[in-house]
């Protein structure tokens, strides 16, 4: 899919980051007949991924004060309402990433390169959980998730990159307000989720749980999966109301980031669709190198993650400022 899109005067890095993510200056050539469901193919190998449309709307993230396991980071609710954007079906698959990996047209740790190339992995980051034939990628950090997302836009000519933390609940919810995508009832989880009552301490090949009701899988459980937000406490306490694309919290700082979702390893508690979950150093603890990989975590057997597509796209400046911030030059 080709987009024309017309390039707006910006004065500074920061706006042009944020239309990145929110694109309010923009303005598209695509049609909405052309905003449905697609398959994305990887340059360079036989691999591609399904692409779900995510239709713009408003919605209050977090959770009621009523809600059972609500924690106080989760509110109080505000309305707010995003643009459409597309939403991988699936959380980025071992063999998707590996093709990054293993590219020999990127460099290995280059500090000037345009890509870098992962570190080569010091153990088996995947534990005999599994890699090849559908599994998630795993014990990655949020540096090692964005950097993919650049090398898939240089690939593709496409940009992709991580959800924010307000776009993947939405995305998940996929209009549902309760605990759960499918409702309250914590006995059906297991129908929809890898988590500590079913997994057997592992991950699983993506896809075999039922998904929500914009056929997305995986959202809760199986792998935790990065946003782009900085962690705020009082991050959804100080939404404005009815704003539009609220910008994340960004900190150069790397903890702690927010994950949703949950892992494979995690309790039902922690699937809830408002849960907010924050990094941690401790998940690179057993790390022997010095200093520490930015690319690999030790301790984070079940964090993955998932892309989304911008429906109307950033111009390639505004793209290049978008990771120049999260990234660096």
């Amino acid at each position: 899919m080709e987009f024309v899109v017309r390039r707006s005067l910006l004065t500074s890095a920061t706006s042009l980051v944020f239309v990145s993510l929110a694109f309010p200056l923009f303005s598209s050539a695509q049609s909405s007949e052309s905003f449905k469901a697609y398959k994305q193919s990887i340059p360079g190998s036989d691999i591609s991924f399904e692409m779900v449309p995510i239709p713009a709307g408003d919605f209050t993230p977090g959770s009621p004060v009523s809600e059972k396991d609500r924690n106080k980071d989760e509110g109080p609710g505000k309305t707010v309402r995003l643009s459409a954007f597309w939403m991988a079906s699936m959380e980025v698959s071992r063999d998707a990433f590996d093709v990054f990996y293993k590219d020999d047209k990127t460099s290995q740790n280059s500090a000037v390169d345009a890509v870098t190339r992962p570190s080569p992995q010091y153990i088996d980051f995947s534990l005999g959980m599994g890699k090849e034939g559908g599994y998630p990628v795993n014990s990655l950090s949020q540096y090692a998730a964005l950097m993919y997302c650049r090398w898939l836009y240089e690939k593709t000519g496409t940009f992709y990159r991580l959800p924010t933390e307000l776009e993947w609940e939405y995305a998940c919810r996929a209009g549902a307000s309760g605990k759960y995508y499918f409702g309250n009832d914590e006995k059906q989880l297991a129908q929809y989720a890898w988590y500590s009552s079913n997994s057997e301490n592992k991950f699983h090949k993506s896809g075999q749980k039922k998904p929500n009701a914009w056929g997305l899988y995986d959202m809760l459980g199986n792998v935790s999966e990065w946003t782009l937000d900085h962690y705020n406490e009082d991050a959804l306490a100080k939404l404005e109301k009815g704003v539009t694309d609220p910008k994340p919290p960004f900190s150069s700082s790397r903890y702690p980031k927010v994950l949703k979702g949950g892992g494979f390893s995690d309790e039902a508690t922690t699937l809830r669709c408002a849960g907010r979950i924050k990094s941690d150093p401790s998940w690179n603890r057993r790390d022997p190198q010095i200093p520490k990989s930015k690319w690999w975590l030790t301790d984070a057997g079940s964090v993955g993650f998932r892309i989304v597509r911008p429906q109307q796209q950033p111009t390639p400046e505004a793209a290049k400022a978008f990771f120049e911030q999260y990234l660096g030059k």
